[in-house]
């Protein structure tokens, strides 16, 4: 029977990180061709992986290549191939001991095992005590946007090189990373402040990946503790009850925005909390204003109507979408679903992963059958 089924295949060019592919649908079956690694065989290369539902989420069966090189048959037990449906709940990757973290700006982040992240990736922290008094426990449960620089390694950009915080070495117990598998619920979603720089117009560094568009409507939250309340949507002094809101008026990168607020007689904005403020921490937020991110602008002559948002943290990467006529800024509801390949590596040849190297071509067929006997 066929009624019912599904099926999709696409290519990509591997990260060396794991690949989310969206799809119209969660498969229950999984075939992957490295066209890479089979056109050249190389010991731990992996050609060819499938993965079934009956498996479990995270598993997969890879052929991997031996010495000599001869094709064998290995099993990936962990961040294999998983199926997802983003809407349903905010999820998780496996934590990932901390090593240390660096005063620095940005900050360098060491993990004390490979971390399979790529460029673009969310991540959230927990337990950065360097001891019960010292440490970065500040930048905890915030989402941020990394850089990858290495196979243990990557940046946030946070400032960490302030008075209030402590140097992580030492994988300190209990300090985890933990990746945000579907950070994109709501586009562009709320994101935590990292920077302000003050003057005729304001600029805003945030934390993740901002995805904001020229001419977004945008509000602020700041609590006292970081400074620049003045940008606060509420109260507004002139029409009580009634908010302030900016506008973008450029975006400098992902995580950098300038909006068309005078701040020169603001308070300066503090990023450095210390460490006995920490219970209770809320942190400054900027925000979307409105009811859907079309990044739609105001009917002129020459200028697209509808110009489509960024959906990539890193880079320019855009999509359609299906939104009308609406208020400027706000959210996009995201709840996307499909399969996840995983930066997994094989049981026996514990250095063979799933998902390649970087710049492998990567081929994939995605099925949902109608009938599952099992």
């Amino acid at each position: 029977m066929t009624e019912y089924s599904r099926m999709a295949k696409g290519k990509f060019v591997s990260t060396g990180g794991a690949k989310v592919i969206n799809l119209p649908f969660q498969p229950d079956y999984v075939e992957i061709l490295n066209y890479t690694a089979a056109a050249t065989p190389a010991q731990n290369g992996i050609p060819y992986a499938i993965w079934d539902a009956n498996m479990g989420q995270g598993f997969a069966i890879p052929q991997v290549f031996n010495a000599t090189p001869v094709l064998t048959y290995d099993s990936i037990i962990a961040n294999g191939v998983s199926t997802f449906s983003a809407g349903l709940a905010l999820q998780y990757g496996t934590r990932i001991q901390i090593s240390g973290i660096t005063k620095a700006s940005p900050a360098v982040v060491t993990t004390a095992s490979a971390h399979g992240y790529a460029s673009g990736d969310v991540v959230i922290f927990t337990g950065l005590y360097q001891s019960s008094t010292t440490g970065m426990p500040q930048i905890c449960d915030i989402p941020f946007t990394i850089t990858k620089t290495g196979a243990t390694t990557f940046t946030i950009p946070w400032n960490t090189n302030q008075s209030s915080y402590t140097a992580l070495s030492g994988s300190p117990t209990g300090a985890y990373v933990k990746k945000v598998l579907y950070p994109a619920l709501y586009a562009p979603g709320a994101t935590v402040i990292s920077a302000i720089t003050t003057g005729t117009t304001t600029t805003i560094d945030t934390a993740s990946a901002h995805n904001f568009v020229v001419g977004q409507e945008v509000a602020f939250r700041v609590p006292s503790l970081w400074g620049t309340t003045e940008l606060n949507s509420l109260p507004n002094n002139t029409i009580p009850g009634s908010p302030v809101y900016g506008y973008v008026i450029a975006v400098t990168d992902y995580n950098t925005v300038v909006v068309n607020v005078n701040s020169t007689s603001y308070t300066a904005f503090n990023s450095n909390p210390t460490v006995s403020q920490v219970p209770g921490l809320s942190y400054a937020q900027i925000v979307a204003v409105g009811d859907i991110n079309t990044g739609g602008v105001q009917i002129s002559s020459g200028s697209a109507l509808y110009p489509a948002p960024y959906t990539t943290p890193i880079g320019t990467t855009q999509v359609s979408t299906i939104n009308g006529p609406a208020i400027q800024g706000a959210f996009i509801n995201n709840t996307s679903q499909g399969f996840i390949i995983g930066a997994g590596t094989a049981v026996t040849a514990t250095s063979a992963v799933l998902v390649g190297a970087a710049s492998d071509v990567i081929y994939w067929k995605a099925y949902y059958h109608d009938i599952n006997v099992v």
